[in-house]
């Protein structure tokens, strides 16, 4: 595993044996900030929503969507499930709190250090579940707002991306809730829409990525 510095400043890992990094190399916190953030949970009118991350991967996500409910005073539950958890001292290298927001190490590492398979709140806004195991094998209860859907890419990890689980979050989802994921391929748009949802083609992030997709549950 590699620590790569991305085009906006921020960190990301190289996997060598999937020849595939975490983030986009056009900027890590960009990316994260447009698709999950901007994209997802500004986008959703859940009062206090409930979302689940596919891929807890370095915590970015998770670290970015916990600010937002303590700026909102958005009461946010976050589950989100991991096959590879990462060790600390990757984490620590990552040091993703410098760059976003030095006054929440605390909250950052409060995430990072919060017991697997169980509720835990981290602040006053911000409760999160980490699960180790594995998504394809994983039956998730209902009741999501909004789903991060951020595997490694198609090519890398096609059996994260099959039909069948498209299928099974969209039953997970609540009426008006929605999924977004950074990859636009034609093949994933068609199963996102083959699952019930309502699929768009928005603009990708500055720099990055032409499109990405969000899909929404509307029946």
């Amino acid at each position: 595993m590699e620590i790569e510095k991305t085009a906006d400043g921020s960190y990301t890992l190289f996997v060598p044996e999937l020849d595939e990094h975490y983030h986009s190399v056009k900027g890590a916190l960009t990316e994260s900030e447009h698709i999950f953030i901007n994209m997802g949970l500004k986008h959703s009118s859940a009062t206090t929503p409930r979302i689940l991350e596919i891929g807890f991967g370095t915590g970015l996500n998770a670290f970015l969507t916990s600010l937002e409910a303590q700026k909102e005073k958005r009461n946010i539950f976050y589950t989100t499930i991991e096959k590879y958890p990462l060790d600390m001292e990757t984490i620590k290298r990552l040091d993703y709190p410098e760059l976003i927001a030095p006054e929440e190490s605390e909250l950052f590492y409060s995430i990072h250090n919060a017991e697997w398979n169980s509720p835990q709140t981290v602040s006053e806004h911000f409760t999160i579940e980490k699960i180790e195991g594995d998504f394809t094998e994983y039956n998730f209860r209902k009741g999501y707002d909004i789903i991060y859907f951020d595997a490694f890419a198609p090519e890398k990890q096609p059996e994260m991306w099959s039909q069948t689980l498209f299928d099974n979050l969209y039953e997970v989802l609540n009426y008006n809730g929605i999924l977004t994921t950074y990859c636009a391929k034609g093949v994933v748009r068609r199963m996102l829409q083959e699952a019930g949802f309502m699929v768009e083609r928005l603009a990708g992030p500055p720099g990055g990525k032409r499109e990405i997709l969000r899909g929404t549950k509307t029946k």
